[in-house]
């Protein structure tokens, strides 16, 4: 499970990143809301914990932008902000929970874990007769179990999560592979054919339809 934390204070990241990977979460960070917005969207993201008091983009405006892309990640305000009022306009701009600082550690990893059970449905990724359960790493096709690698898992998983929308093979490569240098992109090809072939779906099928000299797209 990836946990994105979005905080401009390093000792509270240091703090968290180090309890959290205790725990075997996956942990990165930002320390201004613009880029937090931007990592919150760079990799398939489980969880954001997120302050409120921000540069360059507060908490509320990350928060609703977030949730203008994505409904189902949950979002937790970890702030020093008190009020009633403050708690409610927290809520209201798409965030799943409120902890005010100082906060317990212990407390905190409760909240998350509930979170994550109460997410765990949202798990499951469709595409047409394609199941993706990511909490069990299975695929299902008409309901019989495919056997993917775990590259192609990912991959598979990341198409169907942007659904709808073109990824640039620059952009899986930056996601999916974690590269963010100059590589050969080719390679993601030859793990699209490997996922058509065990899929059993045509270059031609809508499903997963390459966009010639750019990347792929997955529609129902």
């Amino acid at each position: 499970m990836h946990i994105l934390i979005v905080e401009d204070e390093k000792g509270i990241i240091d703090f968290l990143k180090q309890g959290l990977e205790e725990e075997g979460y996956t942990v990165s960070y930002a320390t201004n809301g613009k880029e937090g917005l931007e990592k919150a969207f760079l990799k398939p993201t489980d969880l954001i914990l997120l302050d409120w008091m921000l540069p360059q983009m507060n908490g509320i405006e990350v928060c609703k932008e977030v949730r203008k892309q994505n409904t189902s990640v949950p979002i937790i305000f970890l702030t020093a902000k008190d009020t009633v009022q403050e708690t409610i306009e927290g809520l209201k701009s798409g965030a799943n929970d409120y902890i005010k600082k100082p906060f317990s550690f212990e407390e905190l990893l409760e909240r998350i874990k509930i979170h994550f059970r109460n997410n765990t449905q949202k798990e499951k990724l469709t595409l047409g007769n394609i199941t993706v359960d990511r909490n069990k790493f299975q695929v299902l096709v008409d309901s019989k179990e495919v056997s993917l690698t775990q590259r192609e898992f990912e991959l598979l998983a990341y198409l169907i999560i942007n659904k709808g929308k073109v990824c640039t093979r620059n952009k899986i490569i930056e996601d999916v592979w974690d590269i963010h240098f100059d590589y050969d992109t080719g390679v993601i090809d030859v793990f699209m054919n490997a996922i058509r072939k065990k899929l059993n779906i045509s270059k031609d099928e809508e499903l997963i339809k390459t966009i010639r000299g750019v990347g792929y797209i997955a529609n129902d």
